[in-house]
């Protein structure tokens, strides 16, 4: 989202999973991919990459998704407070 400023992006995102459900987007996770989880169990954590035909979804491990929720919140800091503290309050839900 180039040239779109931080304050009027939105993190909150859901996305509609085959089989679990409804996932909602945890954090930005680079080369056009972002981390999701289940809505409702939450500790199922899926990196998506969106393509032209669909979505491809890529089961990660706990640890991984906290890792790259944690590189996310440290590129926010960067963007300033108000983009920091949208995604360090999503982080906290879900990893805390």
């Amino acid at each position: 989202m180039v040239g779109i400023p931080t304050d009027l992006v939105s993190t909150e995102r859901y996305l509609n999973h085959p089989t679990f459900g409804l996932l909602y987007r945890v954090a930005e996770a680079g080369a056009g991919r972002d981390l999701f989880a289940t809505l409702y169990a939450q500790r199922i954590f899926f990196l998506v990459t969106i393509q032209d035909r669909g979505a491809q979804f890529e089961v990660i491990p706990l640890m991984d998704a906290r890792h790259l929720a944690e590189q996310n919140l440290a590129r926010a800091r960067r963007e300033g407070p108000e983009a920091h503290a949208r995604w360090r309050q999503l982080f906290d839900q879900t990893f805390i």
